[in-house]
């Protein structure tokens, strides 16, 4: 039986029961982050319009948004798998709380950038040590924690232009500050959530012999580092596939409908929010399932199973363009909690750099998707777009070149 003797190896793994009220609570706090988040894009109208804004000038808030959110998760995840830091949720919301301020304020494009650039970091701390906080409260079942993890974000990505709609566009600029009120209600459940942390570290710290796996034993498994790194390449190129395509639908979906099927706008989007609620189920269900069956599998179904339905759905009527989306929209985001924790067995005792580098790839995927498929629906049309974007799952194919992982830990865990 192995004793876990640094303290990033402390940090990611526990045998204590699964925590639900830690769980429940950071989910919560990324409903009320994402949510945050999303409000900027939807306020764009208001900054064109006050500001005499021209397109380039969106391009770079989203830009800017988008660089400090993304690109800086991987290195605050190194940072604390090394130096663990329990209270850095509380103190990285409190930049969000300043972002939204200064929003509301802004009295020029310079401080719109530096408003968003806050928003972002804020983000950028939010992800990865949330993540590791889920793998620690999951008691073992580390796909539900991240599932139940991932679905608050969803939740929160939908609800945030809901609100701007209901909110900021009828109050105009000033009124983004009411959303300071979600940011410090986040600061006080994560203050709560750091002081447990706290406690975990420190109960460890002092009590060695309880410093072992969830499982009783070494969990991991040890592969050599090229080949890691080639799982790595693998999952990476899977998590381009799904977000390319999921962001095909929930930046474009509405024109598509309006431009194919002479819907209303009203309708159009009440067709995107059904597909984002089947984005969120499909979260939620992705990881207990990799948990029971074995993520590998789940990212096989995840991925390459998709496909079917996103070849058909550019030659669909209207009736079963809405029943392909959501079946595309339940069967692709369910891959996302398995790719993470599986990269997190992957390479054990960095589960902050991990979760930070596969956070920000969803965000960064996200963002160049957008823009990219933005410029071909210019070039040519957006029902060309969705007939090229119906192939990204065969990308799904990779997955036959990852280890498998988990029989051999079965065989670590029984021989111990």
């Amino acid at each position: 039986m192995k004793y876990y003797t640094t303290l990033q190896e402390v940090s990611a793994e526990t045998r204590i029961p699964t925590v639900f009220r830690i769980l429940g609570a950071i989910s919560v706090c990324h409903l009320l982050n994402d949510m945050m988040q999303s409000v900027i894009p939807a306020v764009y109208p208001i900054f064109k319009s006050s500001y005499g804004l021209d397109f380039g000038q969106i391009g770079l808030i989203t830009l800017t948004s988008q660089l400090t959110a993304s690109l800086l998760q991987p290195v605050v995840g190194l940072y604390t798998d090394h130096r663990p830091k329990p209270y850095s949720l509380p103190i990285g919301m409190g930049f969000t709380l300043l972002g939204l301020l200064l929003l509301a304020i802004a009295p020029g494009f310079a401080a719109i950038l530096a408003a968003v650039a806050l928003v972002g970091v804020g983000s950028s701390v939010f992800h990865p040590e949330s993540a590791r906080i889920a793998r620690m409260a999951s008691g073992g079942q580390y796909g539900l924690a991240q599932s139940l993890f991932g679905v608050g974000g969803n939740a929160g990505s939908a609800l945030g232009p809901l609100l701007a709609a209901f909110v900021v566009l009828p109050g105009g600029q000033r009124s983004i500050a009411w959303f300071s009120a979600a940011a410090l209600l986040s600061i006080v459940i994560l203050t709560r959530v750091g002081a447990w942390y706290a406690a975990q570290l420190n109960a460890r710290a002092h009590h060695p012999a309880g410093l072992i796996d969830a499982h009783g034993g070494d969990s991991h498994v040890r592969l050599p580092p090229k080949k890691i790194a080639g799982a790595m390449v693998v999952l990476i190129a899977l998590i381009f596939s799904k977000y390319f395509y999921l962001v095909s639908l929930t930046s474009y979906y509405t024109f598509y409908l309006i431009d194919k099927f002479h819907l209303s706008v009203r309708s159009a989007q009440i067709h995107l929010f059904v597909f984002l609620g089947a984005v969120a189920v499909g979260t939620l269900v992705g990881g207990p399932v990799g948990d029971r069956i074995g993520r590998k599998y789940v990212i096989w179904c995840s991925i390459l199973g998709a496909l079917p339905f996103t070849l058909l759905l550019p030659s669909a009527n209207l009736f079963w363009t809405g029943i392909l989306t959501v079946v595309i929209g339940l069967v692709l985001s369910s891959a996302f909690s398995a790719i993470l924790v599986y990269a997190q067995e992957l390479i054990p005792g960095k589960v902050g750099a991990i979760s930070g580098l596969f956070f920000g790839l969803a965000f960064g995927m996200g963002g160049i998707g957008a823009a990219l498929l933005g410029k071909l629906a210019d070039l040519t049309t957006i029902a060309f777009v969705y007939r090229v974007c119906s192939f990204l799952p065969m990308i799904g194919l990779l997955t036959a070149f990852l280890p498998n992982l988990e029989p051999a830990m079965r065989r670590r865990r029984q021989a111990a």
